[in-house]
Formats: C-alpha cells, structure tokens, sequence
C-alpha cells in the first residue's frame, strides 16, 4: 500500500486578460473574466470589462432624431462654420484683396467655381455688424434649433447647399453686359461681388419654416423676421437680395426633401433628394453660363 501524498490547490490566481501583470478578482458582469482596476467600467449592476462595454456600443442603434440624423449634443457644425467666418473676417481686415478674392462675382464663377462657396465665409470687413448678424441668426436659429432637430451631417449639408443656392440665384438674376466692355464697370451687375452667410442663414429660415410646418408648430415670428430683411434687402443699396432669395428657396426645397423621408421606410431617399437639389442648382448654373458671352475671352 503506497503511503499517502499531501494534496494542495494551487490552482494560479486571476488575472486581467489585458493586463496579464496584473492579479484581479473582480469579474465582469458580461462575460466573467478578470478585470484590473484600470478595465473596469461601471455598469447598471456591479462592473464590466472596456472590451464588453466597447462590444455592447458598436451593438446598439445610435439615438435618431425624428428626421433621421444622429441625436446631439453640441452644436459642433454651427460653432465650426462660426469659427471659420472669424477667422477670414479677421484675415480680410490684414489682406484688403483677400475679399475680392473669394467673393462671388457671376463673370469669374465658370472659371473658379470655388466662388460659389468661400463667398458665404466672408463679409464687409468695414462692417462688424454684417458678419456680427449672420453669425446671431446663424447661432439662434442653427445652433439652438435646427443642428439637434436634424443632426450634424443634414445640417451641414443644409447649410452649405443654401450658401451655393443663394450664389447661384445671384448669378441667375446677373445681366451680362451686352455692349463692348472697355473697364470692370461696364460689366455691371455680371461683375459685381457678393460676400456674406446670408443666403446660407436663408436657407435657414426656409427650413425652418417647412419643418415646424411638418412637426405641426408655429413659425409666426420667422415669417416676421424673413418679411423685415426682405424689405431692408430691396430698400438699402449694396444687399444681395437675391442671394437671400435663393438660400431661402434652396433651404426649403432641402427641408422639403427631409420632411418628405422623414418616416422610417422612406428615409434612405433622403440623400439622393438632397442630390437632386444640387443638380438643379448645377444645371441652373450651367445653362446661364451657356447663353452668357464669354467676357473674359
């Protein structure tokens, strides 16, 4: 008979898979491993491990707005486009050329197509209330409303496209000369810049008004504020009445595509709405082009 050996659990203790270093005996609550300090993560019940918690989030539907953009929390779009229009204001008041140099003027648009949207980023650079306006609605109306009604790439894309629409409504509404031209002035209107976020902070407003109008809420004191600066932009000289105009309508034909895929079913016929709208501003654009001579040879 073989004499009796000592038996001894010495079975090794845990440790943290991501820090093999490290002995923890506090287990996940998902999948029951070892998790250091470091790994832990609270959870509704005890804690869990940073790849469990990681696995749950790429797992679950993100929050959406009743519009179909992603739900959030900061107004990143609006303080960025805010940030931009400083930071060339500031660099129009040190470079006086810099202004006409990315202003929207009809006869250089075929040429430098940029034009039709650097120009929403500058103002009069004699002027602080100009850019100090746009950026007050911009702020009130964007930032407060519609970026966490719609979210930040609709928004963005509303914002950008109205600022090209109120370029291209400028140019629709142009007269290329039709005598001889000798100086920049006999161009007139066709040579004339337009800077400013307005026909962007118009695209806006159109928004705005067709989807309160789709959510069933009052937009009294928007159709107050669009009549006012009609008025101003027809009654004061040097306002481009027609780039408000054609944000206004670019913003609403936009917000009109939106409302219109809002539901569930309909949502992925948003994008190509969207689309839609930008190619009609580009044939629009393109068929002007085409019947105006060619100045600049």
């Amino acid at each position: 008979m073989s004499e009796p050996t000592a038996y001894q659990d010495q079975q090794a203790p845990p440790v943290c898979p991501r820090h093999p270093d490290r002995v923890s005996y506090v287990r996940c609550q998902r999948c029951a491993r070892p998790t250091c300090p470091e790994c832990q993560r609270a959870a509704a019940v005890g804690v869990q491990c940073v790849d469990c918690v990681r696995e749950q989030a790429s797992t679950m539907r993100s929050a959406r707005t009743v519009f179909g953009g992603r739900v959030t929390d900061r107004p990143v779009v609006s303080i960025t486009i805010i940030v931009i229009c400083a930071l060339v204001w500031v660099a129009q008041r040190g470079a006086r050329d810099l202004t006409f140099d990315i202003a929207f003027v009809p006869v250089l648009g075929e040429s430098e197509p940029w034009r039709f949207l650097t120009s929403a980023f500058a103002h009069d650079q004699n002027s602080i209330m100009h850019i100090g306006f746009n950026m007050l609605a911009l702020w009130v109306v964007g930032a407060q409303y519609l970026e966490p009604l719609l979210g930040r790439l609709r928004y963005a894309a509303l914002y950008l496209i109205s600022a090209v629409g109120g370029s291209v409504f400028f140019l629709l509404l142009a007269q290329p000369p039709t005598g001889p031209v000798e100086t920049w002035n006999d161009l007139g209107s066709w040579g004339t810049p337009a800077v400013g976020a307005s026909g962007a902070v118009f695209g806006l407003f159109g928004a705005l008004l067709v989807l309160n109008r789709k959510l069933g809420r009052s937009s009294a004191g928007m159709y107050a504020t669009i009549v006012i600066n009609a008025v101003i932009g027809f009654v004061v000289p040097g306002i481009a009445w027609q780039a408000h105009l054609g944000g206004l309508l670019t913003g609403a034909a936009i917000a009109g595509v939106i409302a219109a895929t809002s539901s569930r079913e309909r949502r992925r016929w948003q994008w190509p709405g969207i689309a839609l709208v930008v190619l009609v501003l580009l044939a629009a654009t393109l068929a002007k082009y085409a019947v105006a001579p060619d100045i600049l040879g």
